[in-house]
């Protein structure tokens, strides 16, 4: 491509971008309503609930919906640094930002040499297809330190360890980013600074890790993989509910708790492959990184006893640092996420009630969404495999390739 038709790309991409967010502004500001359940109350109710605990100096300790690392709180007192906001329109305005500092990140990477402009693009694109939730969650920063350590890790690998050691203890999800880390000082550096950050927030704010035990007795949520289970189940005379129940919608009753220890091993499964992968893979280029993260978490959620819709912005910022590297695999698996994003703003807020109810259009969102889901983490992981594994193994020993020499020598 000539000079003048990158920097038409970029002008592009770049105006799509603030379109886009303008849109999305405009449905969190309530300039126009967005169809479905308020999606901003998480904001003003929730968390500006916890923030008023928070800044007492101690963590929600009787409140079972907080759920989070102790770094969390770092999100939630954030809006505070915008005093001439409240705290609302504060958090939006940090959400954006924070989704603006994803986008220099992936056009940076995507600009150098051999890399692709098509990471900034997945990240344009996808955001606005989640729609308004994407401003209402604090996902949107904890994926802005992933997508930073994930370009990070090649050359800077303590930088990329520091951030995920921050990004874990902010929201859990993180640690996985490590998965394909050659380094040990990654490692080191993730380890140290979240037993920095866990020491710090235990000596200072009591409760820190209050939330370990907030979860035992949850259920299935209703959009994840497993709940297609009971949305069948429902038409057949299944004697269970739909209960908001620890923060989220869930089922509860008979078979429950088999089909969440179901999910659980599930779970479990995945984390096995990884290590398999891990222990099989002989090949490592500048994209495993970043493959093996995109695949790691997408394990994760799609196996998850809770899917929630803000899930959906990890997996599109990891999808879109694969997509900086041209040589990557992740393309179609990328595609996927992209048309699950868009079923899922479909499934919530927009026809939140249908997959409440569980009737036919809930249940077939659903199916749709969890399907894509399902397709993309099965083709990511053999996309990997064949990368690191099978590639490895077609190359030839350094015995053969001595013997190969030596066999085109003159005698």
């Amino acid at each position: 491509m000539d000079i003048a038709g990158g920097r038409r790309s970029l002008w592009w991409l770049l105006g799509t971008w603030g379109l886009t967010r303008l849109v999305l502004l405009l449905f969190v500001f309530k300039v126009f309503v967005f169809p479905g359940p308020d999606v901003t109350s998480d904001v003003s109710v929730i968390y500006q609930g916890w923030f008023e605990v928070l800044r007492t100096g101690t963590f929600p300790l009787d409140d079972v919906t907080w759920q989070y690392p102790p770094a969390a709180a770092l999100a939630i007192l954030s809006p505070a640094l915008l005093l001439f906001l409240d705290y609302a329109n504060a958090f939006f305005v940090l959400a954006i930002l924070a989704d603006l500092a994803v986008l220099a990140l992936l056009l940076h990477a995507g600009l150098r040499p051999g890399r692709s402009l098509r990471g900034a693009w997945m990240w344009v694109a996808g955001v606005p297809l989640l729609g308004p939730t994407v401003y209402a969650r604090y996902d949107v920063m904890v994926t802005a330190v992933a997508v930073a350590a994930l370009l990070a890790g090649a050359r800077r690998p303590r930088l990329m360890g520091a951030l995920v050691g921050l990004g874990a203890m902010v929201k859990v999800w993180p640690v996985l980013l490590l998965v394909g880390a050659l380094k040990r000082r990654a490692w080191a550096a993730a380890g140290v600074t979240a037993l920095a950050l866990a020491a710090l927030f235990a000596a200072v704010m009591p409760g820190a890790f209050a939330f370990l035990t907030f979860q035992r007795d949850r259920g299935t949520e209703i959009e994840s993989l497993g709940a297609l289970v009971f949305h069948v189940a429902r038409h057949f005379g299944w004697s269970g509910e739909v209960l908001l129940n620890y923060g989220s919608v869930e089922f509860l009753g008979p078979y429950v708790s088999l089909v969440s220890t179901a999910a659980l091993a599930l779970t479990g499964l995945a984390f096995g492959w990884l290590l398999l992968w891990r222990l099989m893979a002989g090949r490592f280029v500048t994209h495993t990184l970043a493959d093996a993260a995109f695949v790691a978490v997408l394990m994760f959620t799609t196996t998850s006893r809770v899917i929630s819709p803000q899930y959906m912005v990890w997996l599109v910022g990891l999808a879109a640092v694969c997509l900086c590297y041209r040589a990557g695999p992740m393309r179609l698996p990328a595609g996927l996420v992209l048309a699950a994003s868009f079923v899922t703003v479909l499934e919530f807020p927009v026809y939140f009630a249908h997959v409440v109810a569980s009737d036919t259009l809930g249940v077939t969102l659903l199916f749709v969404r969890n399907g894509l889901l399902v397709i993309a983490t099965v083709v990511a992981a053999r996309a990997l495999w064949r990368s690191t594994v099978s590639a490895a193994a077609a190359l030839p020993l350094p015995t053969q390739v001595a013997r190969s020499k030596e066999a085109s020598l003159p005698s």
